[in-house]
């Protein structure tokens, strides 16, 4: 853990210590893979890199001097799809322009060499090897920020990497010695971590930390609060909002601060810088898409067990009028209308049976099945008709709630009430 030390200390003597001044502090934690904002819903369509990009630099235009900082957590990864868009917010983080980024778990699903050729300004200081800097030192007139971020390692998916294989140590003396070190050069000592704050105190104590970032909340930004001299911050997930904290420093401590929670509605405009890069990202995800399509066309054989709203007509007239003139007939149509119907994330819950067997591929070969139809809700209706509806549909034994859950979840229908939604298509 020696390596935190010299470069720091080094850079920490050469410029003495500050008088009182005020320094802006911008930070966020866990964007969690989302690139852009959810647009299924009002409440929900917020965030997004390019409105983060616009929003840091007004913010930089009032106070130049302003430090932007992350506890990490910029991606999810959840299926072999989720790298092209983990690579494309790497590199769209990196036009951000933020000076310390800390380092998660998560952020290392696809390996670590995905995160050391990211070009990004990361810190983790209980890293096993040089490869990522242990801490970094943010100058600004105001004030030294000595940057620091702990990966817990009981929390590592890789515990079964042991000795030189492992990722992580334990050294928690080590980040100590060098929060004390950094302090008592001057320096305001943030440390960020995914620990709550309960084990953080219990597993690395406060001593020497003036500003602490805990594992983010979901969503929404929690209230600082002092736990004896450290002001403890915790983050929103989802790259929903921002975070300031406006200090007043006297020889490198915090003598007062206001903290203001910044949303990012779409009433702040997408960043020209950002523009060719959002292109390049949606280029690339519909040539996926499409090479996709072509692979899964290849694999189609045989008669597929969905059968389309058309079919289910014939016996229950009522309900397809009901659902005829609903939002769930007009899905698809939603999607082409913001140019997202070859994004496999919205395309699964506008369609039919979108990556199923039989399900849908492209509107030339499976045009039947656009739209929130009555299988996407009941299961695929094959083997009911010819059965002659003596035969069950697959999802006969759910219940609203669950069927309703295959798409209206919190991140992407977060005002969705089952009871006043039911009214809607109710049949």
């Amino acid at each position: 853990m020696s390596r935190f030390l010299l470069p720091l200390l080094l850079m920490l003597a050469l410029y003495g210590t500050a008088s009182a001044s005020p320094l802006t502090l911008i930070y966020s934690g866990n964007l969690d893979g989302e690139l852009e904002p959810c647009g299924c819903s009002e409440t929900g369509n917020l965030g997004g890199l390019q409105r983060r990009a616009t929003l840091l630099e007004r913010l930089r235009a009032e106070a130049p001097q302003l430090v932007a900082i992350s506890s990490g957590g910029l991606l999810r990864v959840e299926g072999a799809g989720d790298r092209l868009k983990s690579e494309y917010i790497l590199a769209g983080f990196k036009r951000l322009g933020y000076d310390a980024i800390g380092l998660q778990w998560r952020d290392l699903a696809l390996g670590p060499e995905l995160v050391l050729e990211a070009g990004l300004p990361w810190v983790a200081s209980n890293w096993h090897d040089d490869r990522l800097p242990a801490s970094r030192l943010i100058e600004r007139k105001a004030a030294r920020i000595a940057f620091f971020s702990w990966l817990d390692p009981q929390q590592s998916p890789f515990q079964q990497m042991q000795g030189s294989h492992s990722l992580v140590n334990d050294d928690v003396a080590g980040l100590h010695r060098a929060l004390r070190e950094a302090k008592a050069a001057g320096a305001l000592t943030v440390l960020a971590t995914e620990l709550p704050l309960k084990l953080a105190i219990s597993e690395l104590g406060l001593d020497d930390v003036d500003i602490l970032i805990q594992r983010s909340a979901y969503e929404e930004y929690g209230e600082p609060v002092l736990q004896g001299e450290t002001l403890v911050l915790q983050p929103g997930s989802r790259g929903m909002r921002l975070g300031r904290l406006d200090l007043t420093l006297a020889e490198g401590r915090i003598q007062s601060w206001r903290h203001q929670v910044l949303p990012m509605p779409d009433t702040i405009p997408d960043a020209e810088k950002m523009r060719d890069w959002y292109e390049d990202y949606n280029a690339a995800v519909k040539a996926a898409y499409l090479k996709r399509v072509e692979l899964r066309k290849q694999r189609e054989q045989g008669q597929s067990p969905y059968v389309g709203e058309e079919v289910c007509q014939t016996c229950h007239q009522a309900e397809h009028k009901t659902w005829a003139a609903s939002d769930h007939a007009m899905a698809y149509d939603d999607l082409e209308a913001v140019g997202k119907s070859f994004d496999p994330e919205c395309i699964q819950c506008h369609v039919v049976g979108f990556d199923q067997p039989g399900g849908f591929v492209d509107m030339s070969l499976t045009g039947h099945l656009l739209g929130v139809q009555c299988e996407s809700c009941h299961g695929a209706g094959r083997a009911h008709v010819e059965a002659l509806g003596k035969a069950a549909l697959p999802n006969s034994g759910w219940d609203r709630k669950k069927i309703c859950a295959q798409c209206h979840t919190q991140p992407h229908s977060p005002g969705f009430d089952i009871d006043a939604y039911w009214q809607k298509i109710r049949h």
